[in-house]
């Protein structure tokens, strides 16, 4: 059980680890390239912020979330999320959207935070898309092998996609072939079942469900 926890602690390290570049573009740079630079950069900064979490952990969780919010579009996480519920008649409204963006939000910083405080120094690769996209300008898959200090190989895969200012940002990560976003759907619907569909009742209580 244990190896199992550090197995996705070191995961979301390297999820918050990806930050870009100002001013990174379509035009630029593929989603590969920019993955790449995100992590090369960004990981000296993760090291910089961990001891902060022993010491301020209000300050710590700040910068955790100022990593996210340039890397994470989360409101296209949270559409993803909500999923058939984010549409149609009796789906959600944008008001709707945008709470459950925030609240996911607050989840993500709080759980990636936790994850990162652990992080060691892991090595990286990345690895040749098996299938690259018909548009890359609409969305790419990257992919790459962590190594953990134990020898363990770990197969990473995010999906990156273009945003109207044409920035990469993530909005779903792949971890040894499991999708996120459908594992934490699954938690939706349990809960929009729980509460009678009763789309703000799930919402107001996400973070108290946790």
């Amino acid at each position: 059980m244990k190896k199992h926890i550090n197995f996705y602690k070191t995961i979301l390290i390297l999820v918050i680890a990806l930050i870009p570049f100002v001013g990174l573009q379509a035009q630029e740079l593929t989603a590969e390239e920019a993955v790449t630079g995100y992590i090369d950069v960004l990981l000296r900064r993760v090291e910089e912020v961990n001891g902060l979490y022993e010491s301020d952990q209000e300050k710590y969780f700040e910068e955790i979330e100022l990593v996210l919010s340039e890397f994470v579009d989360f409101r296209e996480a949270a559409r993803g999320v909500m999923a058939k519920y984010s549409t149609g008649e009796n789906g959600a409204t944008a008001e709707q959207l945008d709470r459950f963006s925030t609240v996911f939000r607050t989840s993500m910083v709080d759980f990636y935070g936790s994850a990162l405080a652990s992080y060691n120094g892991e090595e990286y690769e990345f690895l040749e898309n098996r299938r690259p996209p018909r548009d890359p300008e609409s969305a790419s898959n990257v992919r790459m092998v962590l190594t953990t200090q134990d020898g363990s190989r770990l197969e990473l895969q995010y999906t990156m996609f273009l945003n109207d200012e044409l920035d990469w940002k993530m909005k779903n990560l792949y971890v040894e072939g499991v999708n996120l976003r459908r594992q934490y759907y699954s938690r939706f619907d349990s809960q929009m079942a729980r509460y009678n569909y009763d789309i703000d009742a799930v919402i107001d209580n996400w973070l108290v469900t946790e």
